[in-house]
């Protein structure tokens, strides 16, 4: 694939590195983990309905697309309704932009803290660090400033996908700590909630798991399913391979579920989408509303179009149809959470990769790209801009107006 291609996403990149015939042989991971039982156990849809994570309660996980079960979930955290949310989309290695937002967000002191902190693949990444609080900053910066390729994925994944990400699952393991959880515990019992989104293949639906829920759980079991949530939600569909999830359904059947990114069902996460259109009767707040006082989406993505002549080859019509798609469902998104918003009274604020960053990548994870997006965000977040209208971004505010509120 010839040319300057701006990032888009960890899909786009993946696609880039075939295209330039990096691939390398697969080490001992995450694939060959999986492959220890390559034939699922039989199970049946009622398995699945009431199955639990294995060694953990059922209740750290609901289904996405449940306006009940999440009603039900606020309820219990009433910090949802007394500080403003926080929703993390997928993006990649431009998740740089949010972790540079954040930074420049507490260098202004301004930074709330989030009732409700919400992440979606490379989201997912960065959502525990946010939730946590700034003293979390530095580990996002050397995250998204430090990391190539090398330490997200290799190629020869096998029947599963095309790459293998052990170097994600090692990073996670290296960055997850039973401390980061015990702190993340500690917040969940201030009524605030983590939630992280992932799809479950077998049934197609999303699930958002209470990651609060599960680190108050601890122990080695809880540990375990705190990163194997965070890598599923970043793992791309036929491209990254899937989470096998132990789960134990009732009368004790024990099978594995497969969860991958949670941007296949949507590109970030505010309420289920039946919430979002006004179907679902019942719901917190006024006129079928949320608690929230405000929600800030930060976008990890540029939603212009971007002109590139398409090769006639599988790989370069891959990547430009991915990119037109993952632009698309999010802008479809916005426009949906936008009307929710103005229907409902809710306060939206949206950030983007916008105009005013227009520097390129030529390879995926490139450190000077991510380097110079993390500064863009950082300077964004302390200047009180990062909300600011802009041709690309569906809303207009300011951190610093918003946050004096």
């Amino acid at each position: 694939m010839a040319g300057r291609m701006t990032r888009r996403g960890l899909a786009c990149a993946a696609t880039l590195l075939l295209a330039l015939g990096t691939a390398v042989p697969a080490a001992a991971g995450t694939v060959a983990d999986r492959q220890r039982s390559a034939t699922r156990p039989a199970f049946a849809a009622g398995d699945l309905a009431a199955a639990r994570p294995e060694g953990l309660p059922a209740g750290v996980r609901i289904a996405g697309d449940d306006p009940a079960a999440f009603r039900d979930l606020l309820a219990g955290a009433p910090m949802a309704s007394r500080q403003p949310w926080l929703a993390l989309s997928g993006g990649g290695e431009n998740g740089a932009f949010s972790a540079g937002l954040l930074k420049g967000w507490s260098e202004a002191g301004t930074r709330p803290d989030f009732g409700v902190v919400t992440g979606v693949s490379t989201g997912a990444l960065i959502a525990p660090f946010a939730f946590a609080g700034a003293a979390y900053d530095g580990a996002l910066e050397r995250a998204y400033t430090e990391t190539s390729a090398a330490d997200v994925f290799e190629f020869g994944g096998g029947p599963e996908s095309l790459t293998d990400t052990w170097p994600l699952k090692r990073q996670i393991e290296r960055s997850v700590t039973p401390s980061l959880l015990a702190a993340i515990a500690a917040e969940q019992e201030k009524g605030r909630r983590l939630l992280v989104v992932t799809t479950e293949l077998d049934s197609g639906r999303p699930v958002l798991w209470d990651m609060g829920a599960v680190a108050a759980a601890g122990g080695p079991a809880g540990l375990r399913l705190f990163r194997e949530v965070m890598l599923a939600s970043a793992a791309i569909p036929g491209i990254f391979p899937p989470v096998m999830i132990d789960a134990q359904g009732p009368g004790g059947k024990r099978f594995q579920e497969m969860h991958a990114d949670g941007g296949a069902t949507a590109p970030y996460f505010v309420a289920p989408g039946r919430t979002l259109l006004g179907q679902a009767a019942g719901q917190p707040g006024e006129a079928g509303g949320l608690p929230a006082p405000a929600v800030y989406v930060v976008v990890n993505t540029a939603l212009a179009p971007d002109f590139q002549v398409a090769e006639r080859s599988m790989l370069s019509i891959l990547g430009r149809s991915l990119s037109a798609m993952i632009k698309a469902q999010t802008a479809g998104a916005l426009a949906l959470t936008r009307a929710f918003a103005g229907r409902t009274g809710l306060a939206l604020h949206v950030a983007t990769i916008d105009q005013r960053f227009g520097k390129t990548s030529q390879a995926p994870f490139d450190q000077g790209y991510m380097r110079a997006l993390f500064a863009h965000g950082e300077r964004l977040g302390r200047d009180g801009t990062a909300f600011d209208w802009n041709p690309d971004a569906l809303t207009t505010s300011t951190i610093g107006r918003s946050a004096a509120r």
